[in-house]
């Protein structure tokens, strides 16, 4: 078996804010291989993105700080890095992609400008080679006229092209590693399906590795091969994406996965949310983060904090109750393609 490409262990993030100290990432590990999507999901709040802006580097500090953990790309650990050796990994040896193109994006360049400047900082091309390259990526994403397009500024983008122009900047140095985080927010379903069939294609054309952030199942049962599920900073279940859909271990994954819409559910019946809201992260109750929503908690969810430990070859959960796969009266989801992208 290969190493993985890139391996997270026991990361812990922090913030100090004006309520208290927020433990945002707490304890998660997770490998990535060559060439596999990755899909963390999760309420907004459970330390997707956090986890992935402390892998690249760019965690503010203050008021952020990495408390302790590794994350070693080839062996080498990115936590441990210089900013001047970061400098030298972003881009170059991992991409991302970020939520919001439009804050992402200097609206006082033009595309061509910051398109080209990663290409000039990693490969060492010219002004005339740095723009060609920058033409084909602009073409290779989907964008007409590529060349005329070079001198335009971000906000003579659609949504959907500034997406393409952020994707494109990503793997303008072809990365091994591709962070994405929730690419398809705020696009409407065709532009989402576009994009993210432009992902799936450039994966099998180069070989890359894609972490997917995203609070959408839909997209996770789409292109993932692998799902990490988030809760108030820990990981609570680590499964493929077949096992995931077909068995959820952990009843936060049953409860996501029952508020998806279905094409072939009754659609007289009401979507069933997840009771209550996360915990306060100045304020995380000891035991289980989970158990005041959960339907199947037990006495000990209160005082012992379940680790996430393998149930099954490949998978784990971090669940004390032992049936948490399948509570009494809830089927099965199966991983097939009726889930509604968007829902």
């Amino acid at each position: 078996m290969n190493p993985p490409l890139l391996s997270v262990e026991d990361l812990h993030v922090s913030f100090q804010t004006d309520e208290g100290l927020v433990e945002a990432v707490r304890g998660v590990s997770f490998d990535l291989g060559q060439g596999e999507t990755l899909g963390i999901v999760g309420e907004s709040g459970s330390g997707k993105s956090v986890t992935n802006l402390a892998l690249m580097g760019l965690i503010p500090r203050p008021p952020g700080r990495i408390d302790r953990g590794s994350a070693k790309l080839a062996g080498r650990d990115l936590i441990q890095m210089s900013q001047k050796e970061l400098m030298d990994v972003r881009g170059r040896r991992i991409g991302m992609i970020f939520q919001d193109p439009m804050t992402a994006l200097n609206p006082l360049m033009t595309v061509g400008q910051q398109l080209t400047e990663v290409t000039r900082r990693h490969f060492g091309l010219s002004r005339a080679a740095a723009q060609t390259r920058a033409a084909e990526m602009l073409e290779m994403v989907g964008i007409s006229a590529p060349e005329s397009r070079l001198r335009d500024y971000p906000h003579q983008f659609s949504g959907g092209m500034r997406q393409r122009v952020m994707i494109a900047m990503a793997l303008s140095c072809e990365p091994e590693i591709l962070i994405a985080d929730e690419p398809t927010t705020a696009l409407d379903v065709t532009i989402q399906a576009q994009i993210l069939e432009l992902l799936g294609d450039l994966q099998r054309r180069r070989g890359t590795s894609i972490i997917l952030v995203t609070h959408d199942l839909g997209v996770v049962a789409g292109i993932c091969d692998r799902v990490l599920v988030m809760y108030a900073g820990r990981v609570v279940e680590q499964a493929t994406v077949t096992e995931l859909f077909a068995s959820p271990r952990h009843p936060y994954t049953l409860g996501l996965l029952r508020s998806l819409p279905r094409l072939d559910r009754d659609h007289s019946l009401r979507l069933e949310a997840i009771p209550g809201q996360p915990p306060d992260m100045t304020r995380v109750p000891a035991g289980c983060s989970f158990r005041a929503r959960c339907p199947v908690a037990l006495a000990r969810c209160a005082d012992d904090t379940p680790p996430l430990r393998e149930v099954a070859t490949g998978r784990s959960s971090a669940c004390w109750h032992d049936d948490a796969r399948q509570p009494a009266g809830v089927a099965s989801i199966s991983p097939d393609p009726s889930p509604v992208a968007g829902g």
